[in-house]
């Protein structure tokens, strides 16, 4: 009999959890210091002590530091501009390259068939299926290197 009760004993139920702010405690809390306190139901509550936020001044000086040194000036930020326009700029001329080898090898969905493709037929179609999908996958790339292009400010347009 003292073993059912070793296993039973394990397996009891969580006591009562109440939470009165951002505090919990498992001890019913009395009338007068009660305000706000509430039950907690539906759950078990597992509390990971932390450490103490110190109440000062100094986030709102690292805060005004902070934007003294995130600040870039104009012709820094000109240069970084250019540099990420050129880049994109590069990155679209390989992405339409691609395009227009895969629109080639594509050809309009009948693309030749490969050695092995003659004899199994089910490895052209999932060749051709693997490039529809790159093709949709080249022009939505294509896509996104434009709108990013359209999101660099119009002075560094050229």
């Amino acid at each position: 009999m003292a073993l059912v009760g070793a296993v039973v004993a394990p397996s009891r139920a969580q006591d009562a959890i109440y939470r009165c702010g951002n505090e919990y405690t498992n001890t019913k809390p009395d009338a007068r210091s009660s305000k706000g306190c509430k039950l907690v139901e539906g759950g078990n509550v597992t509390v990971v002590q932390g450490t103490a936020v110190p109440k000062s001044s100094a986030p709102k000086a690292t805060a005004a530091q902070g934007n003294n040194t995130s600040r870039v000036d104009a012709v820094q930020q000109k240069s970084r501009d250019s540099d990420m326009r050129r880049i994109l700029q590069d990155e679209l001329k390989k992405a339409q390259t691609r395009l227009e080898e895969l629109k080639q090898e594509y050809n309009n969905g009948e693309p030749e068939k490969l050695g092995p493709e003659t004899r199994n037929h089910q490895k052209y179609l999932d060749r051709v299926a693997e490039l529809k999908a790159s093709l949709a996958r080249t022009e939505s790339d294509i896509a996104g290197i434009r709108r990013e292009m359209d999101r660099l400010p119009a002075a560094v347009a050229q």
